[in-house]
């Protein structure tokens, strides 16, 4: 390498020799034996001084043949010689470069005789080689390339090295690029790893020098191509157009379609006539189909498309042979709190109104007969063919309870039956699927005062009843629990006669008096004035006694019984047989005129009232 260098220097020497003056110096006469005499060690120790003219002359020599390695800058060299590590690059220096071949990976076609450029790293090595940097060089010279690219617009292509985080990993002029997954293609990519390893065209949509990032662009391409088709298949668009589509997104609600570079939305209600619960039911991503165009806005850019309306209505290719009293079959499709909707055809729905579920009367939802999914057998109650409407109906497949009501539940029979929900005035109990009946509060207990029935019995509960009355036209049924067993006010208006005397104890005082319990039925009420004891004093809480029943009530359920009346009547029977024993004594004494006077004035006197 060096002789060629100092063949490159004769051959300048020997060229300014033959154009310019006749005599030369004996560097230009040999500059072989110049260079190779000269001492170095003795210039620069000044032993060997040499005339300032020759040293001009040797370096313009190095200046015109020789590249100025002191300088950054990029320069191109040629490959001369590779080995299994390295390449030896010839920048026409003083001395080969060495580059490492790891550098020259994306280029594993690299062969003696290419030209490369590179960047000087190291001026010279322990061996007295340059050490060339070509990653170095294609980062300088591939920024100055990106920027043109970005400033131009122009293509470049790029090297899909990896996939990273919300993309991939682009190389482009040996510059490290970043692809968004949004900006690879039109369409949502659901495989990026098919792009890795390959070579695309992309456009430099934007460069950040503070950070040295570089944003790179595939889709930007395709929608330059793809305008130009939109422009052209949105000026066509008619309604009812029927067109060939490729489904490009899924969602809950519809399916967006890919109409060659204009897009268009199903509705989920435009998919099938049946009900759905998802579009991916019908299409699947990819999938070309038929679509027909139902409406747009006045730029086209919003485009309504159906696919159902492809087909025939199902409702115009029900037979005429369907009619009002046919029993069908069909499933479940959609449950509501008032019915629950019935496919018996595909995209032909009836509805069984919760009330037409069963004969019962009592308030239920449809989700305690039917669930979703269940195929079924109703009886077609209504058909309108021209408002596509069917009512159906489930307990008309099953008799009447109603029909022999009065022979299953005459007046007086007992029976049993759930109490399915209360009223404040009462308690409705099933004695069957389709036969409720109402006991009154009145009616639940012979005994027991009750506000509210939730107090006597709970939801669920069984009960006994007896049938009191039965209206077959109205089908209300009046029930009664306590009637069930003997009313026992019938026993105490004989246990509890006026008069009758029964001992008990004080067990409250209340406003304007006090409470005696006897049974567990007959509580007595005792008047704040019938407390008074022989005494004067009043009985206490908790104080026994005797009481005397002066007032029974058995429709109101009351009793008032006295304390103070019990003495009171010994006084009176006392008073009256001493009285009875003066007057038979004085019966038995002769009158006289004056007794006789007496007798009649105190006759008088008790006629009178005093």
């Amino acid at each position: 390498m060096a002789e060629k260098k100092e063949k490159a220097v004769e051959a300048q020497v020997e060229e300014a020799a033959t154009t310019e003056a006749p005599v030369v110096s004996e560097a230009q006469a040999n500059p072989d034996k110049f260079l190779k005499d000269f001492n170095w060690h003795n210039y620069e120790e000044g032993i060997d001084p040499v005339d300032d003219k020759q040293l001009e002359e040797f370096e313009k020599l190095v200046s015109e043949n020789f590249v100025d390695t002191l300088d950054d800058e990029v320069v191109e060299g040629e490959v001369i010689h590779i080995s299994d590590r390295d390449a030896i690059i010839d920048i026409n220096a003083k001395s080969e470069g060495v580059i490492s071949l790891n550098e020259f990976r994306y280029n594993p076609n690299l062969k003696v005789g290419d030209k490369v450029e590179v960047l000087i790293d190291v001026r010279e090595d322990a061996t007295g080689q340059l050490v060339l940097s070509h990653r170095k060089a294609r980062v300088i010279k591939a920024w100055d390339r990106v920027n043109a690219a970005h400033d131009s617009g122009e293509i470049v292509n790029g090297f899909v090295k990896c996939r990273t985080k919300g993309g991939m990993i682009v190389d482009v002029f040996g510059i490290e690029a970043f692809l968004p997954g949004s900006q690879i293609d039109v369409k949502p990519i659901r495989d990026y790893d098919q792009y890795v390893n390959k070579t695309m065209e992309f456009k430099v949509v934007k460069i950040n020098h503070e950070f040295k990032n570089v944003v790179v662009s595939h889709k930007a391409l395709i929608e330059a191509d793809i305008e130009l088709q939109k422009k052209e298949i949105i000026g066509q668009l008619e309604k009812g157009q029927v067109l060939e589509g490729s489904v490009k997104n899924i969602t809950s609600y519809g399916v967006f379609m890919d109409l060659g570079g204009v897009d268009g939305l199903i509705h989920i209600t435009d998919l099938s006539w049946s009900r759905i619960n998802h579009p991916s039911e019908v299409v699947e991503l990819d999938e070309k189909i038929n679509v027909v165009i139902l409406d747009f806005d006045e730029n086209k850019s919003r485009i309504q498309l159906g696919l159902k309306q492809l087909s025939k209505h199902p409702w115009d290719a029900l037979g005429e042979e369907v009619k009002i009293g046919d029993k069908v079959k069909g499933k479940v499709v959609v449950i509501a709190d008032y019915g629950a909707f019935i496919e018996v055809a595909e995209g032909v729905e009836g509805l069984i109104h919760v009330s037409e579920m069963s004969w019962s009367t009592h308030l239920r939802s449809a989700q305690d007969f039917v669930t979703v999914g269940d195929e079924i057998e109703a009886q077609i109650l209504t058909l309108d063919r021209e408002e596509r409407k069917m009512s159906l109906g489930i307990k008309q497949l099953t008799p009447d309870p109603w029909t022999d009501i009065t022979k299953k539940y005459p007046v007086g029979s007992k029976h049993s039956g759930i109490v399915r929900n209360f009223t404040n005035f009462g308690v409705f109990v099933e004695l069957e699927e389709g036969i409720d009946g109402l006991i009154y509060i009145s009616d639940l207990s012979w005994t027991k005062k009750i506000k509210h029935p939730s107090e006597f019995c709970a939801v669920g509960d069984t009960l006994d009843v007896v049938v009191l009355e039965l209206d077959v036209e109205g089908r209300k049924l009046s029930l009664g629990h306590k009637q069930t067993t003997d009313n026992p006010w019938d026993k105490y208006e004989t246990e509890f006669a006026l008069n009758s005397t029964h001992t008990g104890a004080i067990e409250e005082i209340v406003d304007k008096g006090a409470t005696v319990t006897f049974n567990e039925d007959i509580v007595a009420f005792i008047p704040s004035r019938h407390l008074e004891k022989e005494d004067g004093k009043k009985l206490k809480k908790g104080e026994e006694a005797e009481f005397k029943i002066i007032e029974f009530n058995k429709e109101f359920k009351r009793v008032v019984a006295s304390h103070t009346a019990i003495f009171r009547e010994e006084e009176a029977k006392i008073v009256k047989a001493a009285a009875k024993k003066a007057s038979a004594a004085a019966a038995e004494a002769k009158p006289t005129l004056g007794d006789a006077n007496d007798a009649l004035q105190a006759l008088k006197d008790k006629m009178d009232g005093k």
